[in-house]
């Protein structure tokens, strides 16, 4: 019954908006160990035509994006959101009822294609972390899956052969904490606009969303004899050979491989296969972790420009203060 509250209330500021096919909520709203209830309930809204989508929106409630960008209308909205940045154009400090919400609006062909390759590593890594789905038209919860796969394949290659699952302070070798800290690698906000405890708190306050998210793919690298999946208190353990290693470099997605030099050959009968250039675990892991902090670098600084473009100075200060102020609050605690 509480959950069913609680989904019926995320979902009404939907009522406002016009009709979506993906609709999700993300962020520290949802965990349950957070003790600030003025912080923004974000929404990621995924709709089929933005420019369309966004003309309809701005009918209904101008007053939800800055004056200049209303001005210009959808067109202009939506270059903003591709020319500067990442596909996304997000509307923060909506109010609604006693709450503020913040939601992006992405074109679901961009989303399907972020989670699948990876190619902006933006929305995908959001969707690597809990998040309350509200609207699947596209069934984007199963297309999530090889997202979440690639994920674990990619912290696999970062940890240690002896690893756990549990979060211990502020140790960045156990499991979930690695996978939740991919997208967060190289995005220049954790320098002075993050909580420096991000990570820590999103595995602590989702520990269990989490395990129900990577236990399908945890269980595949098991059945391969990949991973040794540990009883209740002991640690995970993992083949570190280069076999091993190799099947979990081949496991990431294309634009991944792509950016470390990855190239696919046709053999005699005319099959695609990748050539072999991983020669080491620790080659490995250099090279995921570089290409993975240059994709999230230019991927957090483009919607960052965007995000300044989009709401106008104001608002974007508004933003920046309220995020600096959590950083702070967070370092000198």
């Amino acid at each position: 019954m509480e959950e069913h509250r609680r989904r019926a209330e995320l979902a009404g500021p939907l009522e406002l908006l016009p009709a979506v096919d993906f609709c999700c909520v993300y962020g520290s709203s949802l965990l349950p160990n957070n003790s600030d209830k003025t912080s923004m309930v974000d929404y990621i809204l995924g709709v089929a035509d933005p420019i369309q989508w966004h003309s309809e929106n701005l009918e209904r409630n101008r007053h939800h994006y800055s004056k200049w960008m209303g001005r210009l209308g959808p067109s202009a909205i939506n270059w903003v959101a591709y020319g500067i940045g990442v596909g996304v154009h997000f509307n923060p400090f909506v109010e609604w009822k006693d709450k503020m919400i913040k939601y992006g609006v992405v074109q679901m062909h961009d989303l399907a294609m972020d989670v699948l390759t990876w190619d902006r590593f933006y929305l995908s890594g959001r969707l690597q972390k809990p998040v309350q789905v509200l609207i699947d038209n596209w069934d984007m919860q199963k297309v999530n899956l090889i997202n979440l796969k690639a994920a674990t394949s990619a912290s696999l290659l970062l940890l240690p052969a002896k690893f756990s699952e549990v979060y211990f302070l502020l140790l960045t070798e156990d499991l979930y904490a690695k996978i939740c800290s991919l997208s967060y690698m190289g995005d220049l906000r954790m320098l002075f606009a993050e909580d420096k405890n991000k990570v820590k708190n999103i595995v602590r306050g989702s520990f269990t969303s989490f395990q129900s998210m990577y236990k399908p793919s945890l269980q595949e690298f098991a059945a391969e004899g990949l991973l040794q999946i540990p009883s209740a208190g002991h640690e995970f353990e993992q083949d570190c050979g280069l076999s091993a290693t190799r099947n979990h470099f081949f496991s990431l997605p294309w634009t991944i491989q792509r950016r470390l030099g990855m190239k696919h050959e046709i053999d005699g009968s005319g099959i695609t296969k990748p050539q072999t250039i991983i020669t080491s675990r620790e080659l490995a892991a250099n090279r995921v972790t570089k290409a993975l902090r240059r994709l999230v670098m230019i991927s957090s600084a483009r919607q960052a420009m965007s995000g300044l473009a989009a709401t106008g100075g104001v608002a974007a200060a508004r933003y920046l203060a309220r995020k600096i102020s959590k950083a702070w609050k967070s370092r000198t605690s």
